[in-house]
Order: structure tokens, then C-alpha cells, then sequence
């Protein structure tokens, strides 16, 4: 999970000497990553409503909720995409890039090994965090090429799948590029292809924001009202988040079930 860009000091602004000014925070990034945040919420509240038996066997894994969860990802992603092409506009800042990466991954770690000993069957192999980790590498790519060439091979990406899928990519250790023919079964499995695709369109959106006055307006707008500054808060602190709110909602629905049942 990225945070939108803020003010670096001179210890970190660095790889090009002409680095564009940072623009701050911006409160639209932050309220839209903490709307798709909730959202991730809610799908993850349904499908432990089926879990523990509040809802019919089958309830999270119908093609509705399937396409919404795709959404929720897609929708995530591409903000990410945007984050880091407004964050590192004036040239990659390797101190911040570099511990938000540690974080990243090391969350990631995390949820792969809760997973595999809470829910073996569907542990988490390469799900979100994990796409995020590993995207934010391939950025590094793109941040310095201009905005159609993102766009372009966002597009490449997206349709991968569609051409590219063999029987060599089952293999355990391929089954995060997305291209494999078996069925995989984990609880978040958002794989390079296509999502991917997801990021870099987010990318180019981002330079394209960053080549006009829009980034600088977005900056100056605030959103008011209690509602818009919780999901900016929640969208400020969104590793967080991510970490606790499965934890909480499955001990809330485990108490509820025990004096129920």
C-alpha cells in the first residue's frame, strides 16, 4: 500500500538534480484509497459471513462477488500506479522508496505465513501486498518513459493472459506471473497478469497529472466533513489497515458466533 507523495527532506531527494517540486499530499488520493479500502472490507466481511456459516456455502465465490472483488484490486492498483508516479515525479527517491518497499514485503511475509497456518487450503501465496511489492519494482521501469509507453503496455499486460498461458507456467514457483492453466486456490490472489496492467494505467494517469496543473490543484483541495476524514485517515494508514481489519472482523464474527450457536 503507497502512500501519496509528501515533502522529502534534502538527505532524500536525490537521483536527478533537477528533481520537479513535490506537491505535498493530496487529499484525493488519500479519500479514494481509503473508499476502495472499505469496499476491500465489505468483500472480506461476506466472505467470512460464508465462513462461519451466516451465509450460504458459495456466497463469496459467485461470479458477482468475484467480479467485485477484481474491481475492489484493479481499482487499488491503479491508485498505486498514481501514488508512486506523483511521489517520485522529479526522480525515484531510493531512501523512502526503499523502506516503504521493506514494509511492504515484510507485510506480505506475514500474511502468507498467518494464512498458511489459519487456512492451509486457501493460504495467501502472492495476493495483493505481494502484487504491490513486486509492481513497485517493475515501476522503476516506467517511471522515466513517457505516459503512452505505460499505457501501452498496460495494455499488453491486461491481454497476456488471453495468449500467453501454458502448461509451463504451472509450475509453483510461476504461479505469480498469472499465466499458469490450473485452477489455484488461495483466499487473494491477484497475480502480474493481468493486474498489473492495473498499476501501469495508474502510472500513466499519475504523469499525466504530474505534466499539467491538475496535480498542483488536486493538492490544494481538501474534502470536508467527518466521513471524508475518516477515509482519508484510513487511506493515510492503509498498511495498517490492511493488516487489522481481517483480524478484527473475524473476531468479532467468531464472538458472535459463539453465542449464537
Amino acid at each position: 500500500m503507497t502512500d501519496s507523495p509528501s515533502p522529502a527532506s534534502p538527505a532524500t531527494r536525490q537521483i536527478t538534480p533537477s528533481a520537479a517540486p513535490l506537491i505535498g499530499r493530496i487529499d484525493a488520493v488519500d479519500l479514494a484509497r481509503g473508499l476502495a479500502l472499505v469496499a476491500m472490507t465489505t468483500f472480506h466481511f461476506g466472505w467470512d459471513l460464508e465462513m462461519f456459516g451466516f451465509a450460504d456455502r458459495g456466497f463469496a465465490s459467485q461470479p458477482a462477488m468475484i467480479w467485485y472483488a477484481r474491481a475492489i484490486a484493479s481499482s487499488f492498483l491503479v491508485l498505486v500506479g498514481i501514488s508512486f508516479a506523483l511521489a517520485h515525479r522529479g526522480g525515484v527517491r531510493a531512501g523512502p522508496f526503499l523502506r516503504r518497499l521493506a514494509m511492504i514485503a515484510g507485510a506480505a511475509l506475514l500474511i502468507t505465513v498467518a494464512t498458511r497456518i489459519a487456512t492451509p487450503d486457501i493460504y495467501i501465496f502472492f495476493g495483493i501486498l505481494h502484487h504491490i511489492a513486486l509492481a513497485s519494482l517493475l515501476a522503476l521501469l516506467f517511471v522515466r518513459l513517457p505516459a503512452w509507453v505505460s499505457a501501452a503496455v498496460a495494455v499488453l499486460v491486461f491481454a497476456a493472459p488471453y495468449f500467453l498461458k501454458s502448461e509451463l507456467f504451472n509450475a509453483p514457483w510461476l504461479w505469480w506471473t498469472g499465466l499458469n492453466t490450473e485452477r489455484l486456490r488461495s483466499s487473494d490472489y491477484v497475480p502480474i497478469f493481468p493486474f498489473f496492467a492495473a498499476v501501469l494505467a495508474g502510472l500513466a494517469i499519475g504523469k499525466g497529472l504530474a505534466a499539467s496543473a491538475t496535480a498542483a490543484r488536486l493538492a490544494q483541495w481538501r474534502a470536508g466533513g467527518r466521513m471524508a476524514g475518516l477515509l482519508r485517515f484510513i487511506g493515510r494508514h492503509s498498511l495498517i489497515y490492511y493488516l487489522l481489519h481481517q483480524p478484527v472482523l473475524f473476531g468479532l464474527l467468531y464472538a458472535v458466533h459463539a453465542l449464537v450457536r
